[in-house]
């Protein structure tokens, strides 16, 4: 093999990916080929990699070729301030859903404990950041997956979080029990939309991306059973499509929520929605 420096190696990479994030993904998978912070790299730009280091290298480079996403080929995904795992069992976290625990945050204050719900939490994301910015908070995570499930328990066990974690179809493990936060980022893709066929998609479990005809089935699950489940003055927050708001925000209204709004992204589209119980 011909010498290559970490910085050619990097520059090649990067011309060879596809995409915006095309310099990002090559510095991800050369750190996993090396083992080795992104960080290290600014100080051995011109180290040389060796035949095996090389051969790492262009293993994951052609896996990623193949369509396989950056976060499964590394095992971890970044989301707020936490390292995930992340394994085929679970959806890959997006920059997106940090509007949600923005947006839940934004209803915590910090000086009481209050009961949260995390519905389908696949890796934990949503629900391990909460506990991580709201000590005093009483967090409760549910999956269908007992797959996701391991992978959540590892997350909260290495990020040294206390959430209790639970083997369930949304809220039927916890029949009777009443939160003051309600959250989650639900699958709402259409059954029949192209897109799952298509790049990152296709490596992630379908029951955690897609949901009914309209995408819509899950949701209507949690917005019809959220009263029962939320003390007076409660938050219901969903994530969903951006072309979902209208739909959701009258779901919520139909199941009896009040202060009923959406919320918008970064690039301006429908993100969040979120709907309250009315005080007592």
């Amino acid at each position: 093999m011909a010498v290559t420096t970490l910085a050619q190696a990097l520059r090649d990479a990067s011309s060879r990916l596809s995409g915006d994030e095309a310099r990002l993904e090559a510095e991800l998978l050369l750190s996993h080929a090396l083992d080795k912070p992104r960080s290290w790299f600014y100080a051995h730009a011109g180290d040389v990699l060796d035949e095996s280091e090389q051969r790492a290298f262009e293993a994951l480079l052609r896996r990623r070729h193949e369509g396989e996403p950056v976060a499964q080929i590394t095992g971890h995904r970044g989301f707020w301030s936490l390292d995930l795992a992340v394994t085929r069992d679970t959806l890959i976290p997006r920059p997106e859903t940090e509007l949600l625990v923005e947006l839940a945050l934004d209803r915590m204050p910090n000086n009481r404990p209050m009961r949260v719900l995390d519905l389908g939490t696949g890796t934990g994301a949503i629900a391990l950041a909460i506990a991580s910015e709201r000590p005093l908070a009483d967090v409760t995570a549910l999956d269908a997956s007992p797959g996701a499930l391991e992978v959540a328990r590892a997350n909260a066990a290495e990020a040294g979080l206390p959430v209790r974690l639970l083997l369930s179809d949304w809220y039927a493990a916890v029949a009777g029990d009443v939160f003051d936060l309600l959250v989650s980022n639900p699958p709402y893709i259409a059954d029949g939309d192209p897109h799952l066929r298509q790049g990152d998609l296709r490596f992630e479990p379908i029951a955690a991306l897609a949901s009914g005809s309209d995408g819509l089935d899950a949701i209507r699950v949690i917005a019809r059973d959220a009263i029962a489940h939320l003390s007076p003055g409660g938050w219901l927050l969903v994530e969903h499509g951006y072309e979902q708001g209208a739909a959701v925000r009258t779901l919520f209204t139909a199941a009896g929520l009040d202060s009923v709004a959406t919320e918008r992204d970064l690039e301006q589209r429908d993100r969040v929605t979120l709907g309250r119980r009315a005080p007592a």
